[in-house]
């Protein structure tokens, strides 16, 4: 018998993919015709992200961290600033998750540039631009990968993100919950509402 909590997670993961059925990661970590992981960790511990530039709501230095986070809902955001689905829906997402719980004492809520290209058109100076475009009161940082061996940032490679707008939500018990391209913002919203209580 399904807790009320695991309805709730399953009906949002229902609900909230914009994605096809065909390739929609609903449940746990989808894999290949070889059994390897592809996209997302949903199921799994969510692990740590170290980076060297954080900036504060205020534009500041700052830090984050999944892990002193534990006990809240996480709700990361990577971008890149010049990727138009993120202009599109994933800015638009973060502006009304944030202002929804932004000063929420039981959610954490941190924006990520995840460079993976076009390294000199995403660069660190537009963390503090896109946070001050979008109004967005939160916690943002950079991540960039390596443009000379195109590794990949290291946000990317821990939660195996394919790309931006990439939306990733961890449980207080530290589990990925969902992560994935695209969501209903209305959906993700009601959902982390009712584990509030």
């Amino acid at each position: 018998m399904q807790t009320k909590d695991e309805q709730n997670r399953r009906d949002f993961l229902r609900k909230a993919s914009a994605l096809s059925a065909t390739v929609a990661l609903t449940g746990a970590v989808s894999g290949n015709a070889f059994g390897q992981q592809t996209r997302g960790i949903e199921g799994q511990q969510a692990p740590e992200i170290e980076l060297d530039y954080w900036i504060d709501a205020n534009g500041e230095p700052g830090s984050f961290s999944v892990t002193e986070n534990r006990g809240k809902w996480v709700f990361l955001k990577c971008f890149q600033d010049w990727c138009p689905g993120c202009h599109r829906s994933g800015f638009p997402t973060l502006q009304a998750f944030s202002e929804r719980f932004a000063d929420h004492p039981e959610v954490a809520i941190a924006g990520i540039q995840t460079v993976f290209e076009g390294f000199s058109s995403n660069t660190v100076e537009d963390v503090r631009k896109l946070q001050l475009r979008y109004e967005l009161p939160i916690v943002m940082g950079h991540d960039p990968g390596d443009p000379e061996t195109h590794d990949r940032p290291v946000t990317m490679k821990a939660y195996r993100t394919g790309g931006t707008p990439w939306l990733i939500l961890i449980s207080p018990e530290g589990t990925v919950v969902y992560n994935n391209f695209h969501v209903k913002t209305e959906s993700l919203i009601e959902y982390v509402e009712s584990q509030l209580g």
